[in-house]
């Protein structure tokens, strides 16, 4: 598999994205511990993605909160309609980034979307 253990991560934080919420290529890279040029592997690794993944890859823009993929691809109205149908408001393949980011918790990296740790569970 090209992109072996950097892909991996890269799916895992993809995958931790919650409905409703984007992310940029940059974070996504920065989460997975590939901050320098990484933003590029993660459009590779998401591409690569095996499909039984399911990632949620229609919730990954670029930090503009630009849909990437060229307005001439089918890609990029499925993007935009799928961002739409999670109540995003994307106008000209453009969302407000600021409203929409994800901004996870730590709980939310640790435990994943939703989830909070509790202690007396180790108990």
């Amino acid at each position: 598999m090209a992109g072996g253990e950097a892909y991996k991560r890269i799916w895992e934080q993809a995958a931790l994205i919650p409905e409703g919420t984007v992310a940029s290529y940059g974070q996504i890279a920065k989460l997975a511990g590939l901050p320098r040029r990484g933003a590029r592997m993660v459009g590779r690794a998401v591409g690569a993605a095996p499909k039984e993944l399911q990632l949620p890859w229609h919730r990954i823009v670029n930090a503009q909160g630009k849909i990437a993929i060229p307005e001439s691809s089918p890609g990029y109205e499925r993007q935009q309609a799928m961002l739409r149908d999670e109540g995003i408001d994307v106008q000209n393949g453009k969302l407000d980034m600021d409203r929409y980011r994800w901004d996870p918790t730590l709980d939310e990296l640790v435990w994943g979307p939703g989830r909070l740790h509790d202690p007396k569970a180790d108990d």
